[in-house]
């Protein structure tokens, strides 16, 4: 059997032209029915609610971290570059007998240079320093004060941190998902409706510390360096870190 649809007509929300067969005719139709999926993954019936939480976990530092070295002003080049090469050698050795390992001191900075003013005009200048890793945070104190000992007079830090800060901010994750998961129950309670299920999970990562602003790290870059009396173990108390987790839930509500 076969239907004439005009020259041009609309059938089920699809433009079909002349002469078609009836069972043809059925088929296109049918495909027009068809619902499409929804791109958020949402079922028919369902509203979708996007709420975030935050979640925080505190940890006990286990390793420290500091920087020393040598700045010093020398008549030449080769004056100068030696006297910080040399205590950054004693500086090293010093750590190396209270236990610190070799794998653990990396060379931070190096620099050298003419100075063009003031009373050391057209003498040089030049800085060695290194980052030292104390994987015993008890005995940071005791690293710091062999480092000064030894010739340093260039010091910063420690910066306490753990090993391991994924598993330090596990727990935060969680926290942060039920946090998420509250706020919906809470929303889903007050629209009489019901959270039915998840729909996705975004991990907004973790919080971190206020950056410098750009005056007060060029003003951090061109200041002298602090006299450094450190000669006695300094006690260094490890407190605790903490860290914020957000995270994003797309939650489906339904009736």
């Amino acid at each position: 059997m076969f239907a004439r649809v005009g020259r041009w007509e609309v059938a089920g929300g699809c433009w079909v032209r002349g002469v078609v067969s009836l069972a043809l005719l059925a088929v296109v139709l049918s495909g027009c029915g068809e619902r499409r999926a929804d791109p958020r993954g949402l079922r028919p019936g369902e509203t979708l609610l996007s709420v975030s939480g935050t979640g925080r976990a505190e940890s006990r530092p286990d390793q420290a971290m500091f920087t020393a070295g040598l700045e010093t002003v020398a008549p030449t080049l080769d004056a100068a570059s030696a006297r910080a090469n040399e205590a950054v050698t004693r500086i090293v050795a010093a750590l190396e007998r209270l236990g610190v390992d070799e794998k653990d001191v990396q060379t931070s900075g190096l620099s050298i240079g003419r100075i063009g003013y003031g009373k050391d005009r057209n003498k040089y200048q030049a800085s060695n320093q290194i980052t030292v890793k104390v994987r015993q945070v008890g005995k940071a104190g005791q690293a710091i004060a062999a480092a000064t000992a030894a010739g340093a007079n260039v010091l910063s830090g420690p910066n306490l941190t753990v090993a391991d800060p994924e598993a330090a901010t596990l727990s935060a994750h969680g926290a942060a998902y039920k946090a998420a998961r509250a706020k919906a129950e809470a929303y889903a309670k007050a629209a009489g409706m019901r959270v039915a299920r998840v729909v996705a999970i975004y991990d907004g990562g973790q919080g971190g510390a206020m950056p410098m602003m750009a005056e007060e790290a060029r003003d951090a870059a061109y200041a002298p360096p602090p006299p450094v009396m450190v000669q006695t173990s300094a006690p260094v108390m490890r407190g605790t870190n903490s860290a914020v987790i957000t995270a994003r839930v797309d939650f489906a509500l339904a009736e």
